[in-house]
């Protein structure tokens, strides 16, 4: 269940409020059919990634559209244009091209087919169409890459703190203040929870990797719950990489009984030609489930919310007195999930965490019969 958040109880509800109740665009002297309400639109165009951090929309009272947003730096590389660096708001929300460059839209998107994607970077001719002669890299700080960079940056800072308040001696001979007494707790029950019963003695030689992995995920996690930022964990490229990097280790620490028990498995032998298969593909099943089980949670429940909210301007489109009455229902289920979400946010980084302590425990276990085997296996 992902982050569904206060962002889609504020960020959506001014949004659409504003494009459904003002006017859109500039005043025309023609007559305009207002624009339909689209959730598919609303829903993917939060939940994806983005060359900006969009928080709301509003109409002065000319009944022109303002937004408020923060751009973003675009990097692109081509091996024809070479290197070009400017800011989102170039496109003026894809309206416009920028140096041979356009930013494709769901209206583009219409013309273009399934080749291209909302949000991608096209080259384009002097006519408006895809130049399919040149190639161009995204190097672009989206506000996915951003949102994980602020996180690093708030995980390095509130670790370092901490580090230098021990170092002076506070929360060693006295009791630990402030952050100290706030996140000491939590790395004393993954130390004591998770590490130890799942990696015995080994466990100090991992548990400053399982730290890094809890508490990045849950600062992206909690990150994602103020109103205007990313859904980072609820991309799947992101808990791709997690995946991948937890595998490295786990592949690391295996030892020969465990590619024993994968490659000759103490099985009949009827049965290994069958078995065999099933724990070689257990290999990369394992990441795999890391990988889906993180993100498959923290998109949901911002779909979830995002569809509880579009649901207020689904039945105002039938009937304004419906919609008008259907909000306080959804704005109570929106504030009811939100919280969960809160729990949610720690218990995937609590699972995501637990479960990569699982397996490399598992990959460094040793046979049943081995005399080392029992010997490690006594937590100290």
């Amino acid at each position: 269940m992902t982050v569904g958040r206060v962002k889609c109880l504020l960020v959506l509800i001014f949004s659409l409020f504003s494009r459904l109740i003002f006017a859109q665009g500039e005043p025309s002297t023609q007559a305009e059919p207002p624009k339909s309400f689209n959730p598919d639109e609303v829903i993917f165009g939060h939940v994806l990634d983005a060359h900006e951090f969009h928080f709301f929309s509003f109409h002065d009272g000319n009944g022109k559209e303002h937004q408020a947003i923060v751009p973003l730096p675009v990097i692109l590389y081509s091996p024809q244009k070479g290197i070009s660096v400017f800011m989102s708001s170039k496109f003026h929300d894809g309206e416009e091209d920028y140096k041979g460059y356009a930013l494709i839209t769901d209206e583009k998107l219409k013309h273009l087919g399934d080749k291209y994607h909302v949000g991608q970077i096209v080259p384009v001719r002097s006519d408006g169409n895809v130049d399919e002669a040149v190639k161009v890299y995204d190097l672009s700080l989206t506000r996915n890459v951003v949102q994980m960079i602020i996180a690093l940056a708030l995980l390095v800072w509130a670790m370092i703190s901490i580090a230098k308040r021990y170092q002076k001696g506070e929360g060693v001979t006295s009791a630990p203040k402030g952050s100290q007494s706030l996140l000491e707790p939590v790395i004393i029950f993954i130390k004591d929870e998770v590490a130890k019963p799942n990696l015995g003695p080994r466990y100090q030689k991992y548990l400053p990797y399982l730290l890094t992995v809890f508490f990045f995920i849950l600062i992206n996690n909690l990150v994602g719950l103020i109103p205007g930022t990313a859904n980072v964990t609820g991309n799947i490229a992101f808990t791709f990489v997690l995946a991948v990097i937890s595998f490295i280790v786990i592949m690391f620490s295996s030892n020969k009984h465990y590619w024993g028990h994968i490659i000759n498995p103490p099985v009949p032998l009827g049965v290994k030609p069958i078995l065999i298969p099933v724990e070689i593909l257990g290999i990369f099943t394992k990441p795999f489930a890391l990988m889906i089980r993180l993100f498959a949670n923290m998109i949901a429940g911002h779909i979830i919310i995002i569809c509880l909210v579009s649901l207020i301007f689904i039945f105002g489109a039938l009937n304004t007195v419906i919609g008008w009455g259907f909000s306080p229902l959804s704005v109570g289920f929106v504030i009811f999930i939100y919280f969960i979400e809160i729990l949610v946010a720690f218990l995937q980084a609590y699972i995501f965490t637990n479960l990569t302590a699982v397996f490399i425990g598992q990959a460094f276990e040793g046979s049943h019969d081995d005399g080392e085997h029992h010997k490690d296996a006594v937590i100290v």
